[in-house]
């Protein structure tokens, strides 16, 4: 077997099951998990309906570039989201099967083994950035998200000597687990250092269309792209998602859009993946793409999630304000997230995921994941909202 399968960490949500195993909540309250990142609002209609009514092409084999009308629907989709003069639907993006796959898969066919290889990712962070690193022989370098840099990755304190061995950049706006958004100006920062450096940025953009003010939706990086007149977007890929804009996550679709350059590559390798999302589906995330209506109703249901959660919490737990995404990341009193963690959900019968599960040791030997709790707001109102007063209980009975 692959021996950098050893290299491997379990999985959070492995660790959390340990955490919990020889524990014994109260019998006398429904169990409220806060843990695991999967909408429970009711998926798009009209994806449903269009994968019943493609049902028979089931019988036919998907190409891996696509349909080039889900190509069109994708590229129409976000030009005007992102304020694009245009993108190339032939040659810029790729609909794949969920950010999941394609972050990985994308690793493994740009990761170049001959040299040096190091791909930098957030941290805390979306364990599918370390694993692909790993299976593809490279080395993670850590870059902590914390409160001294708004949660986001400061790359400005990255030596020239540290970017030398980068190959890739990864960034997660809005942020998991953290919820903090990437600002143009950063996005435009990163840009001139992977120019300088000669490393690609991955952004991963999966709760892009979940946020809080409706007025101000997050940017992305073929946005900051644009707006300095990259149009061929060199160097830059992003990674788009069905399951959290339409709730979804069974539907394992979504899409990677970017520099022509590096997708015709990933394309092929793709080919030999055997990897190509079937035609219903294909047909339902179409009907997703070209409607909004929906996607503006989810967010005002998590609109309406988070004030009613950070008006209970608020008082008792110190937390980011939410730009966007459907966590919080409070920080626990006392700063010790894994015994907070299995009181909770001794005394309580929550469970939540604690934050060091999700970070590495960074700078200092510091896991910056430490000390704070991942809370994902992804059921309906009211078992979220009773979970946020038994969190309050909790604190409050110190």
């Amino acid at each position: 077997m692959n021996p950098d399968l050893d290299a491997l960490h379990p999985y959070p949500f492995e660790k959390l099951a340990a955490l919990k195993a020889d524990l014994t909540p109260p019998s006398t309250l429904t169990h409220i998990p806060l843990t695991i990142g999967e909408p429970q609002h009711a998926p798009y209609p009209g994806a449903l309906a269009a994968l019943v009514a493609h049902q028979a092409e089931m019988a036919r084999y998907p190409a891996t570039n696509g349909l080039p009308a889900l190509r069109d629907t994708i590229a129409t989709w976000a030009t005007q989201r992102f304020a694009l003069s245009g993108l190339d639907a032939e040659r810029q993006v790729l609909p794949v099967n969920g950010t999941r796959e394609a972050i990985f898969a994308f690793v493994q066919a740009a990761l170049d083994r001959t040299r040096p290889a190091q791909i930098a990712v957030p941290n805390p962070f979306y364990q599918i950035y370390e694993g692909a690193t790993l299976l593809a022989g490279g080395e993670p370098l850590y870059l902590d998200c914390t409160a001294d840099n708004d949660f986001r990755p400061d790359v400005s304190s990255v030596s020239a000597d540290t970017w030398r061995n980068v190959q890739i950049v990864f960034v997660c706006s809005p942020g998991n687990p953290t919820g903090a958004v990437t600002p143009l100006a950063e996005f435009k920062q990163l840009i001139a250092l992977a120019d300088e450096h000669d490393f690609i940025i991955a952004s991963d953009e999966c709760y892009s269309e979940l946020y809080l003010d409706e007025a101000a939706p997050p940017p992305g990086l073929l946005q900051a792209c644009a707006e300095l007149g990259r149009h061929d977007y060199r160097r830059c890929v992003v990674f788009h998602s069905l399951s959290k804009r339409s709730n979804l996550p069974g539907l394992r679709s979504g899409f990677v859009a970017g520099d022509a350059d590096l997708l015709a590559p990933f394309k092929r390798y793709r080919t030999y993946h055997g990897c190509a999302m079937s035609l219903p589906l294909q047909h339902a995330s179409m009907a997703a793409w070209q409607d909004e209506s929906h996607v503006r109703a989810n967010r005002e249901a998590y609109r309406e999630k988070f004030s009613a959660v950070t008006e209970v919490l608020a008082p008792v737990m110190d937390f980011p304000t939410p730009e966007a995404s459907f966590y919080l990341w409070p920080a626990v009193p006392g700063g010790d997230d894994i015994a907070f963690t299995q009181r909770l959900f001794v005394e309580q019968h929550v469970s939540v995921l604690p934050g060091s599960l999700m970070g590495r040791p960074g700078r200092g030997g510091h896991n910056p994941g430490s000390g704070r709790l991942r809370l994902a707001l992804v059921a309906e109102l009211a078992p979220t909202l009773e979970a946020a007063e038994r969190l309050r209980q909790l604190v409050e009975r110190g």
